[in-house]
């Protein structure tokens, strides 16, 4: 069964960074576009960033950008996001998902047919 496993989440206080991983079992992520989305309570599930099987094209949601990095490490089958000066508004639980698929890499949840379980990141004082 195939699983997508979000790790390095926790507590950070305005301003800090944290590096969020995803890393999968019984499926290689060589080929997958492989996106991070957030839901904070009482909001719906966001788009954060994606980056293409190939780690070239990335794509970000404007609130994150220039603040967030993308990256992935295909030999370890692991896709990292650095997230740097972090805010409050940034509080949710953290995902990551996949889809098999080329070019651009897509911001909608429905093209993504891999969740994992979730990371939860607090940025408080």
């Amino acid at each position: 069964q195939v699983q997508l496993v979000e790790s390095g989440g926790g507590l950070v206080q305005p301003g800090g960074s944290l590096r969020l991983s995803c890393a999968a079992s019984e499926l290689s992520l060589d080929y997958y576009t492989i996106s991070w989305f957030r839901q904070a309570p009482g909001k719906e599930r966001e788009f954060v960033a994606a980056i293409d099987w190939s780690g070239v094209a990335t794509n970000y949601a404007e609130s994150v950008k220039g603040r967030f990095t993308i990256s992935r490490h295909n030999a370890k089958n692991t896709v990292y996001l650095q997230m740097n000066s972090l805010k409050p508004d940034d509080t949710a639980v953290y995902y990551c998902a996949a889809y098999s698929g080329l070019g651009y890499p897509d911001d909608s949840p429905r093209r993504y047919g891999y969740w994992g379980q979730g990371t939860q990141v607090t940025v408080s004082s």
